[in-house]
This record gives C-alpha cells, structure tokens and sequence, in this order.
C-alpha cells in the first residue's frame, strides 16, 4: 500500500476554502499535516470551515474578498506572521454570473470579472515576494473548462477564465526562474453548490471537489525538475448525447 506523502512544513493560502472545491483542498493538505489560511466572504462560512478542518495550531480561517487588493495582500501578510512563511497559493475563489451579453447587468459583469481574474491578479501580486524568499513555491489558479469551451449564456465566465488561463501561462514564464511554478486546473463538471444549490440526485457523473483536490495534491509531490502547466481534469463517462 502506498504511503501517503505528509507536508508538515507547507504553507497554504486557499481561497474560497470554505465550501466546495476550496475546502476540500484545505482539507487534503491539512490531513497531510500542511498549515492553511483560507479565506471566505462571510463569517459564519468562514467560521463553518474553520471548525470542519479542525486543527486550530495549524489553520487560520479569515474574511476576506479577494477583489480588495489589502484583503489579498492581508492574507499574505497572516500566512508569514503566523506560519513564518508561505509555500502555495491556491487561487480557488470564484463566481458564475450566468446570462446573455445583451441581459447580464454591468454590476454581475464586474463581479464575475473582478472575482475570477483580478482577484487572482491580487493574490498572486501579494504572494509573489513571499514565495521568492522561500526560493520556491507553487501558484496553482483553479479555472475551468469553461476557459476553452464557450456556452451560451456564459460571455462573463468564460471570459474570466480564458482571461485566468492566458494570465497563467504568462505567470508562468515569469517567476520560473525563482523556483515559482505556476498551473492551472481546467475542471469540467462538478459536484458542488457552485450552481447556487445543493447537488441533485442525478450528478453521480461529475467529477467530486475531492477530485479536484487531488490534482493540487499530486501537483505538489511532482519533482521539482518538471512542470504540469496545465491539468484538464473531466468526468470519465459524462450521460451519452443523444
């Protein structure tokens, strides 16, 4: 049987780790005795999760909007006080504001803009100097195959994660040579309250936030000498069409 790798001297930043995809990447590193801030929009989530992972001496759980660029750069600032430095960055949190270019209203375009592509910018403006005094690291950007594959309805989404894909590769070539590497992870459907409900009965097909997380975790224990830039991660047998 293999033995599961531990982490006990990383450090994590996850955002939007409350619910979802976020948390079940805290919830791998933690368990793999890793230190992780996570942040969240509201405080009863925020403080939801901080007491489902458990382990006060090694999670801190804040409020914080990752579309104010002092909330990224406070998140940053806790991870080094608290844990003495800072190994990854998982830009997990986003939004889907779905509907058509000529209905969707400026306000549901900026939120979904400024949420899935500037508040990555943020993080990762803030996070880089931190990284590089560790003399390497991981930024790893949760995007969608949404990036690639457009769908009505879906102008502000797609936008932003095409817009998140381009700013990755281009992150990439960038802080390489600091020992920094940078990958994205294209999910295909997924089992979450993504949609604004529950998951149903009849989703047994999609891929799990467990799934997701562990491409992050596989992400980690890849040899430091290669780089998977770029994961598309689907559901193995999606319903049939027609």
């Amino acid at each position: 049987m293999t033995e599961t790798r531990q982490f006990p001297d990383l450090t994590a930043i996850v955002t939007g780790g409350t619910r979802g995809i976020g948390l079940a990447i805290a919830a791998a590193l933690v368990e793999r005795g890793g230190r992780v801030v996570l942040s969240g929009l509201r405080d009863d989530t925020v403080a939801g999760a901080r007491h489902t992972l458990g382990h006060p001496d090694r999670v801190e759980a804040l409020r914080a909007d990752v579309r104010v660029p002092e909330d990224a750069e406070r998140l940053v600032r806790r991870a080094v006080e608290r844990f003495g430095g800072l190994d990854v960055l998982v830009n997990n949190a986003g939004l889907g504001r779905f509907a058509s270019a000529a209905d969707m209203s400026i306000e549901a375009w900026r939120e979904t803009i400024d949420t899935n592509l500037s508040g990555v910018f943020y993080c990762c403006r803030a996070a880089i100097p931190a990284l590089r005094a560790r003399g390497s690291g991981w930024i790893i950007n949760i995007s969608s195959l949404a990036g690639k594959n457009a769908f009505v309805g879906g102008a502000a989404y797609c936008a932003s994660k095409a817009g998140l894909n381009a700013f990755s590769e281009a992150l990439m070539q960038e802080v390489r040579y600091d020992g920094i590497r940078v990958s994205y992870v294209m999910p295909g459907s997924v089992s979450t309250e993504f949609g604004g409900g529950p998951p149903g009965p009849g989703e047994a097909w999609k891929l799990t936030a467990e799934d997701v997380a562990q491409v992050v975790i596989d992400l980690l224990e890849h040899p430091q000498r290669s780089l998977p830039s770029r994961i598309e991660l689907r559901p193995s047998q999606p319903p049939r069409r027609g």
